[in-house]
């Protein structure tokens, strides 16, 4: 098992005092044995909307998902050396270690701190064949609104934006911004990809700002369609 950082600026690192090293290094522990543990008795289905990519192991693509899923999210993609973005902040560094801990790639930024570097970082990661996501709602929220980010980094890559949502038959959901799910074991998941988004890289303003808002609508349809599944 290897854990990948991906530089970003270097000039612009975060220090940290003692005990919030201690602390990333329990939490980031912690969090990986919780996935680590729970994961390998979760029971994943894979539903795709017309025009969705016709499987999860497509690549490179952009994929995009709300904050609230990153549990789920990170089992089933693990060891697929994904890259996917995480704040400079506290808790996104906590968030990159546990991630860094299942095979992906974390990539330092946000859409406040860091950003245009962040972007040029997962750019580099998809010129090299490798995947990116965003949890497009992160860091802080607000939830459920997506960032453009994704969007724009399709028009310079050439690639495609791929939305997903992962509802779970059974779970704690904790009292944080995000609502974030953490399957009960042995749970059902249902993944659901809603169709691709397809970027002109000569795309106006108008034309971006139409796709961002098909990029949410995206979101929004996963997961109505994945929660309704287990609903009472």
């Amino acid at each position: 098992m290897t854990a990948t950082s991906v530089a970003t600026d270097p000039g612009t690192s975060v220090r940290y005092s003692l005990r919030q090293r201690v602390l990333l290094g329990l939490i980031s522990w912690l969090g990986f044995l919780v996935i680590r543990m729970i994961g390998p008795t979760l029971r994943y289905t894979l539903s795709f909307e017309d025009g969705a990519p016709e499987t999860d192991a497509v690549r490179p693509v952009i994929w995009v998902f709300w904050h609230e899923c990153i549990i789920t999210s990170a089992w089933h993609w693990r060891d697929r050396e994904i890259a996917v973005m995480t704040s400079r902040s506290f808790d996104g560094e906590y968030i990159a270690r546990i991630v860094e801990k299942l095979g992906y790639r974390a990539v330092r930024g946000s859409s406040t701190r860091g950003a245009v570097g962040a972007l040029l970082g997962m750019r580099r990661e998809l010129e090299q064949g490798r995947s990116v996501a965003f949890t497009i709602d992160g860091p802080q929220g607000p939830k459920h609104v997506a960032k453009p980010g994704p969007v724009l980094l399709a028009r310079v890559a050439g690639l495609t934006v791929c939305v997903f949502h992962l509802a779970v038959e059974r779970a704690w959901r904790l009292r944080t911004w995000d609502g974030l799910v953490i399957p009960k074991p042995f749970a059902r998941v249902l993944l659901r990809f809603s169709r691709r988004i397809r970027v002109p890289a000569e795309g106006s303003d108008a034309e971006l700002e139409h796709l961002h808002a098909e990029m949410q609508a995206g979101l929004e349809r996963a997961r109505e369609f994945a929660e309704a599944q287990f609903r009472a």
